[in-house]
């Protein structure tokens, strides 16, 4: 359910702790940051254990990881109907729903954060956010259905049709073609949950029968999809994922596999999410996982940094259409780029901390290059995942450094450190980032770069964008509950 199995379950640790409970002789941990600052061990009653007790895991579990086989000369697809070619690109962001405004904002270096005024902010720690406004879905979404929906599926909704148009799959178009071939997974970390928030406080002050009708089917976190299949009438593969901040990606390989299965031929697909509200905000902060920087919000995402402190919320979507190679030829339709492949892995470790090895990261960018065809030499930009938390962001570094040997030819940035950390709608917000990489030769820079770790030797395209020609791009996305996930994009070349 939404709001109830999001993103940060870690709520199951700290109250167990705030209330002296025993979770079957668990090892609880403080974390700041998500980085552990104290640990303390509750005692086992007897023997009972249900072999699921949540432990802080300071260490790794050593894992035996078998290597894949050694590809001497990795092969890309070559079949049209199996690769996987971008036709079309939608949004809703902090700046804004058009993509080249989007584009050019983190190019110039313009933070989107700023104070929180959607709601009386004044009595939390945390008052400022990547927080859409003026947002409008004129001519998108109908009005009555505007004023009911959960911004979460607006924001969705929006950036799906707006992607369905920049592909020339406009609602003319699409009632001359099988639709039944068209699919749609655009996933969400953390639903409904301005609905979810509005059902509960109206269950508590007036009683049940005052719940909404609409509180359950918006806060669920597949209505994103559906939704969206239901304006347009896609009949295809249909379904969401919440895998938490890597939902996005998940969803981009997902839908790459129903194409190279043969079960689609396009598939709309990303990411969206609008939890700048206070139960979101609230929650976040009860992880403490969010940045206090209140008297500089445009200067607390700072990925790589030494003086960062925690990230900073986002909101917005992203949606790609995918598409047969096959399929946009036959259309004449636009091809912007093209999805070499993906993989999703698990760190198998701890709620909200990455494994210290890296094991999980490294391991799901070498499937992903596999799956791709790829060589790690090919690579020459990663959109990193780049939170701008203590531990994460050195973990994510630690597992590029293992899998790319030769990183002078490769730049990284953190798009996360100018529109925030957009939840389940990042990894969709970044591919975008990505794909605009490729066709301009311009990477935006990652602001607020002024004391860089020193164990950060790769160029991070710090405060200023650069110039580059990219060859194939990684872009990554990790999620509470260790899921991880890389996608990798390309220039089309027929």
């Amino acid at each position: 359910m939404a709001g109830i199995a999001g993103p940060c379950s870690s709520g199951v640790l700290f109250r167990a702790r705030e209330a002296g409970g025993n979770i079957n002789g668990a090892s609880m941990a403080q974390f700041d940051g998500l980085r552990q600052v104290e640990s303390m061990h509750m005692p086992v009653n007897g023997n009972k254990s249900n072999g699921f007790a949540f432990t802080s895991a300071p260490k790794c579990r050593t894992i035996k990881a078998m290597a894949s086989p050694t590809v001497s000369a990795p092969k890309r697809e070559k079949d049209p109907k199996k690769r996987t070619v971008i036709t079309g690109m939608g949004l809703v962001s902090v700046f804004g729903s058009d993509i080249d405004t989007f584009y050019n904002k983190l190019l110039e270096g313009e933070s989107g954060i700023t104070l929180i005024d959607r709601f009386d902010a004044s009595n939390f720690s945390v008052r400022f956010a990547g927080q859409i406004r003026d947002f409008s879905s004129k001519g998108y979404i109908d009005g009555k259905n505007d004023r009911r929906l959960d911004d979460c599926w607006r924001y969705g909704i929006v950036a799906g049709k707006k992607a369905l148009e920049d592909a020339n799959l406009g609602p003319q178009v699409l009632e001359t073609m099988d639709r039944t071939r068209i699919g749609v997974i655009v996933g969400t970390g953390m639903g409904g949950l301005t609905a979810f928030s509005a059902g509960v406080e109206s269950l508590i002050q007036k009683g049940y029968k005052k719940i909404s009708p609409f509180f359950i089917p918006y806060s669920i976190t597949n209505m994103g999809s559906a939704l969206l299949a239901i304006d347009t009438g896609l009949m295809g593969p249909n379904y969401s994922i919440s895998t938490a901040c890597a939902t996005a990606n998940y969803c981009f390989y997902a839908a790459a596999n129903h194409i190279r299965r043969g079960e689609a031929d396009i598939m709309v697909v990303g990411g969206t999410e609008a939890a700048v509200m206070p139960t979101g905000v609230g929650g976040f902060i009860a992880c403490r996982a969010l940045s206090q920087r209140n008297d500089e919000p445009h200067r607390a995402s700072r990925p790589w940094d030494k003086d960062r402190d925690g990230f900073v919320m986002g909101e917005g979507a992203g949606v790609l259409v995918m598409e047969s190679l096959e399929s946009a030829l036959n259309r004449g339709a636009p091809i912007i780029a093209e999805y070499l492949g993906g993989a999703v892995t698990c760190d198998a470790h701890h709620m909200t901390d990455p494994r210290s090895d890296g094991l999980g990261v490294s391991s799901c960018i070498t499937k992903s290059l596999e799956d791709a065809g790829v060589s790690p030499e090919e690579v020459n930009y990663v959109n990193a995942h780049a939170t701008s938390t203590l531990a994460g962001d050195l973990a994510e570094f630690s597992a590029i450094k293992k899998v790319f040997k030769d990183t002078s030819e490769i730049k990284i940035n953190g798009t996360k450190s100018m529109i925030g950390h957009g939840l389940g709608a990042a990894g969709g917000l970044e591919a975008i980032a990505t794909i605009k990489a490729i066709n301009t030769g311009w990477l935006h820079p990652t602001i607020n770069q002024d004391n860089l770790e020193p164990a950060v030797t790769i160029d991070t395209v710090p405060n200023v964008k650069k110039q580059h020609e990219v060859n194939v791009a990684i872009s990554n996305s990790f999620g509470f509950g260790g899921h991880n996930s890389v996608v990798v994009f390309a220039p089309f070349s027929p």
